[in-house]
Parts: C-alpha cells; sequence; structure tokens
C-alpha cells in the first residue's frame, strides 16, 4: 500500500494498493491492484527525508520507499474504497459503536 500521494494524475496516490513486479536498489516497479488505473504498471522512487537541526552537528538522512506490505487493512484506510470481497475477523469485541457500521458499509 502506497503511503504517500506521488503523481495523482497517474495513480499514485495515498492508500494505493500494488502489486510489486520488481524490487530495485532505487526504484520498485509495481502493478495498481484497482480503480481507474487498475493493471497499469508504475514507477516508485525512493524517498530521501531530511532532518537539518541547528542544536546538532550533523544532519540526518534516511532514504526509503513510501509502501507498506499490506496484508490487512484497518477500517480507517479502506474508508471510501470500493471491494468486491471483504473478509472482517471478529475474534473478540473490539469495534465501539459505529466502526462495525463502518466496516461493512463504507
Amino acid at each position: 500500500m502506497l503511503l504517500r500521494n506521488i503523481n495523482q494524475s497517474e495513480g499514485l496516490c495515498n492508500r494505493t494498493r500494488l502489486i510489486i513486479v520488481t524490487l530495485g536498489d532505487l526504484i520498485i516497479e509495481a502493478k495498481i491492484m484497482t480503480g481507474k488505473y487498475k493493471d497499469k504498471t508504475v514507477l516508485i522512487p525512493r524517498v530521501c527525508l531530511t532532518l537539518k537541526t541547528p542544536r546538532l552537528p550533523f544532519t540526518l538522512e534516511r532514504r526509503q520507499y513510501p509502501i507498506k506490505v499490506c496484508y490487512a487493512m484497518t477500517n480507517n484506510k479502506s474508508q471510501g474504497q470500493t471491494l468486491s470481497n471483504v473478509t472482517v475477523f471478529l475474534k473478540k469485541p473490539i469495534f465501539t459503536h459505529g466502526q462495525l457500521y463502518v466496516a461493512f458499509f463504507s
């Protein structure tokens, strides 16, 4: 699942679900799973995050892909999406009032 908006006109926005085709050192090749851009192959670059602060004598830099492995999705991440099949695992009562409705009918 993509974690940030990269290029909305290409279908690369937050919560887009992808299938990774090729995993490289600097780029990921993936196929979009659902929506208007279903089956489109896209390239996702590695993102550099830099922290500069006057309190530290050095600069922190982190490079990472803006994706997260998604075997399951929370209610909040699934809101606004249309899914053909959904499994809701209810091992114990974890929902507060109104949340189960969101899981089934959002």
